[in-house]
């Protein structure tokens, strides 16, 4: 008789990781491993490699080491949107909230939708999201610095020291952050340069913006539809609705990567002017009353059908895409 997989959920934090494992009982056993090398080793023999996928959320940092150590060992792994298994919870009505209870939630969903298998990124992605941090963090350090400045101006006492010292650490910050996005840049180029250049056809969407839609969606292999690329990024409007309660605001799902986001956002702001498809519907929709924040989520959710048109045609844009 052909033996089934078992869905074996793992909880991941910091320094450790809960699993809740199903036996010939059908009842789920409970154990706790060190988030580290030790811990991987003493996991791994407990599985019957073979018949095991194993099941996880995507939390933070914390599960990347030992989803990739599972790959390499050749066990089946699945990497979960925790909004995704928070949803499922709900739905099964669970609101207790532990390890060991989170740990069979993911192994019941595993088991329930059978999502698709995990494989890592490859090293240049992983390169690019670790140097895109690092601006980030860099890019937050730079605008407060800039308001300390700002601050300074407005008190009595000339902080003639602090300015200066400000300033230099403003002077320093700023070539790095665009040496750092030209290392990125270059990285790209080497790797999608035909599709970083037909991104940038797109009139709204520039080198950075470009870049990182490459960086999320894998090249844009990782989606089916423009429809997954926009929930993944959190652009598509939510609903929240439930049999006869009252309907909610429509609202953009919050649950996605904010860099990409606001870039876009920003990038909606040219498009309205300078994309005749993007203006069309910007005009259309402020005729018909809507907000002008909503009709900028509009256009950059056609921002993204047509990005995902491009990489799945292989071409430039035209003004009657």
């Amino acid at each position: 008789m052909k033996k089934n997989k078992n869905h074996i959920g793992i909880d991941i934090s910091k320094l450790s990781f809960d699993v809740a494992i199903k036996n010939e009982n059908d009842k789920y056993l409970h154990f706790k491993f060190s988030n580290d090398s030790k811990g991987f080793t003493e996991f791994i023999n407990l599985l019957d490699q073979n018949f095991s996928i194993c099941v996880m959320e995507a939390s933070g940092p914390y599960y990347l080491k030992l989803a990739t150590y599972l790959f390499n060992k050749k066990v089946s792994v699945c990497v979960i949107n925790p909004l995704v298994i928070r949803r499922f919870s709900q739905m099964r009505m669970s609101r207790t909230k532990t390890d060991k209870k989170d740990a069979v939630i993911i192994a019941e969903y595993g088991k329930t939708e059978k999502p698709n298998l995990w494989e890592p990124e490859a090293d240049y992605v992983l390169e690019i999201k670790q140097m895109q941090a690092f601006v980030e963090q860099m890019n937050k350090s730079r605008t407060g610095f800039i308001r300390q400045r700002e601050a300074f101006k407005h008190n009595t006492v000339e902080a003639f020291v602090l300015n200066e010292s400000l300033e230099k650490m403003i002077n320093l910050i700023e070539p790095e952050i665009a040496l750092i996005e030209d290392k990125m840049i270059a990285i790209i180029h080497h790797h999608h340069n035909q599709l970083f250049k037909q991104l940038q056809s797109i009139p709204g969407i520039g080198r950075k913006t470009a870049m990182l839609l490459i960086v999320i969606s894998g090249g844009f292999t990782k989606f089916e539809n423009a429809r997954q690329l926009s929930s993944y990024v959190g652009i598509s409007p939510r609903i929240f609705e439930s049999g006869t309660s009252v309907k909610g605001k429509s609202r953009i799902c919050k649950m996605g990567m904010s860099r990409i986001r606001a870039m876009l956002y920003v990038c909606s702001w040219s498009a309205k002017r300078c994309n005749n498809a993007c203006k069309e519907l910007y005009d259309r929709l402020i005729e018909k009353g809507k907000a002008k924040k909503v009709a900028l989520i509009a256009v950059v959710n056609k921002l993204l059908k047509q990005a995902f048109a491009l990489a799945s045609k292989n071409e430039f844009y035209l003004e009657n895409n």
